[in-house]
């Protein structure tokens, strides 16, 4: 409310001091929203904790002895839980709010002790022997179960991750590519798969109406690590980078129907960003065939002028997006 407003309309004589004095008293005990200071305040309390304890255990791992530390990572995270199913509201395949903000950080807190007593526990006892694999596949179950059955974003991000790391690949956002060793066939075939898999579970997701808002999130994750396992093979595998390509090219399509069917130039950039990266790479392998120094020549203004086109193409698109929407 604009109380300078308001005070012209006084003076101009449309309304009278009552009614001016009203509006002011009104706007002085106006409640002023905290929401998003005390999530922020939350997030940042989950991260300090989980970060204090990972500093206090390393201090002092000699004279606190494991047991105690498992014994203390596991009640906060038997607590955390217990808490979170006291305070639950009732599952739906629907998106289902939280019952208050606390509630997702209690839940977020639980799933990161629980993966950290299932790492400390294996590093330490391995208590999983050389089955390697149960060390990522029992967090996985419990973070997927806890991300349907409490709706949790958060926890989906996290189970996703867990998955990659289930079948060999790191996939945090500052190690996608430094963590990976994307020159290994097997890696690319692995992100290959992962990235079918999820861009897969956005759409059942979304067409089945089973957590619908989970969509984007796999879909973001699997459009990501399937672009970059098919740029890394076009760069490495001499004999076979057409076909992967055009797998590409089937994805970037499938994205553009996406996009404009639900008005997202988020899918639009990303698409056409490593479409165009993967046509660069495309016609470099062909002008190499070409064996001729002209043709280095022409690569080079083709990448010039074409990201000029890229840029036109996207302000294009973008503004052909925001038409369609109103």
């Amino acid at each position: 409310m604009n109380k300078q407003i308001f005070e012209q309309l006084h003076a101009t004589g449309l309304i009278d001091d009552p009614s001016l004095a009203a509006v002011k008293a009104a706007e002085d005990k106006r409640l002023f929203s905290l929401h998003w200071e005390i999530k922020t305040l939350l997030y940042l309390g989950v991260l300090l904790l989980s970060g204090g304890l990972g500093i206090l255990v390393y201090e002092n791992i000699d004279t606190i002895g494991h047991q105690v530390i498992l014994l203390v990572i596991a009640l906060i995270c038997a607590g955390c839980f217990i808490y979170c199913f006291k305070q639950k509201s009732p599952f739906s395949w629907e998106q289902v709010q939280s019952p208050h903000a606390f509630f997702d950080y209690a839940l977020l807190l639980g799933c990161l002790t629980f993966v950290t007593f299932i790492g400390y526990l294996q590093f330490q006892y391995t208590a999983f022997g050389t089955a390697y694999g149960l060390a990522t596949f029992i967090p996985l179950l419990l973070l997927t179960f806890s991300a349907y059955y409490f709706d949790h974003l958060g926890v989906l991000s996290m189970a996703i991750t867990n998955l990659a790391a289930w079948m060999g690949l790191t996939l945090t956002p500052l190690q996608l590519l430094s963590g990976n060793d994307f020159g290994n066939l097997f890696i690319i075939q692995t992100g290959f798969v992962l990235g079918l898999l999820l861009l897969c579970l956005g759409e059942l997701s979304g067409r089945k109406k089973w957590k619908a808002h989970f969509a984007f999130t796999y879909q973001n994750f699997g459009a990501h690590i399937f672009y970059i396992a098919c740029v890394s093979s076009m760069l490495l595998q001499e004999h076979l980078y057409l076909q992967w390509f055009l797998a590409i090219a089937v994805i970037t399509w499938y994205l553009f129907r996406k996009a404009f069917r639900e008005h997202s130039f988020y899918f639009i950039l990303i698409a056409v960003l490593y479409t165009y990266l993967a046509s660069c790479i495309l016609l470099g392998r062909l002008l190499i065939i070409l064996d001729n120094i002209e043709a280095i020549y022409a690569m080079l203004f083709y990448i010039i002028f074409s990201a000029i086109g890229v840029i036109l193409l996207l302000v294009h698109l973008n503004k052909k997006i925001r038409h369609d929407r109103v």
